[in-house]
């Protein structure tokens, strides 16, 4: 029988991603950004801004611990600062607004030989500071446990296939929903990123106070 607590973590983790890629809120910007394109260049475009991300996400989830013991930052001191950049994040998407909401220009683009597919696209719309963010708490919660490492890394790779899912069948999903009711859907997904935001700088407080504790 697998681990409630298991269970739980691949859950929460699942919600907070997904909330944070926000695919659905940045399919308007994937449109505008492909407006020129063929459908088989969008497509193309499309693939290796999702496994661009994927792979940005996956350095994270495996290094990231490694990288906060160099730097010398504690679990709870980045709990907290994680926890406060989310929040950051979801207060524009609570008034109906992607926390990145215009990329280059389709001109500025070719001008510069840019790649839209690894900026603006992969980086910062769908793997930007709150998703490595949110990868590195979430990194965090893992305490080493080698199964909760395995569901991270397969909730990742779940949230940026679905990411890929949606983003595919933009233009219908735009023409379908609307941007009133993609609105109503970035707030509720705001809201429920600030109240994991406030979790993880709550959790990350009483950690440390614990910490201060035992020390004593």
């Amino acid at each position: 029988m697998m681990d409630p607590g298991l269970i739980q973590f691949g859950l929460t983790a699942f919600v907070t991603l997904l909330v944070v890629v926000d695919p659905i809120g940045v399919a308007p910007l994937f449109v505008a950004i492909t407006r020129e394109a063929t459908d088989s260049q969008r497509r193309a475009t499309l693939a290796r801004a999702v496994l661009i991300a994927f792979l940005v996400a996956l350095f994270f989830l495996l290094g990231g611990r490694a990288l906060l013991a160099q730097l010398g930052v504690s679990v709870h001191a980045f709990a907290i600062s994680g926890g406060i950049l989310l929040f950051a994040t979801a207060l524009p998407m609570l008034f109906g607004h992607r926390p990145v909401m215009q990329g280059p220009e389709q001109s500025d683009v070719d001008r510069s030989g840019e790649d839209p597919a690894v900026f603006p696209l992969a980086i910062p719309l769908l793997s930007g500071p709150g998703a490595i963010a949110t990868i590195l708490l979430l990194t965090n919660e893992t305490a080493k446990q080698p199964w909760r490492i395995v569901v991270l890394t397969v909730t990742t790779a779940a949230v940026y296939l679905i990411a890929w899912l949606i983003l595919r069948v933009a233009d219908a999903l735009l023409q379908k929903l609307g941007k009133g009711r993609i609105n109503v859907i970035t707030r509720v997904l705001g809201l429920i990123l600030a109240a994991l935001a406030v979790q993880y700088v709550l959790d990350g407080i009483g950690g440390y106070y614990q910490a201060l504790r035992t020390s004593y």
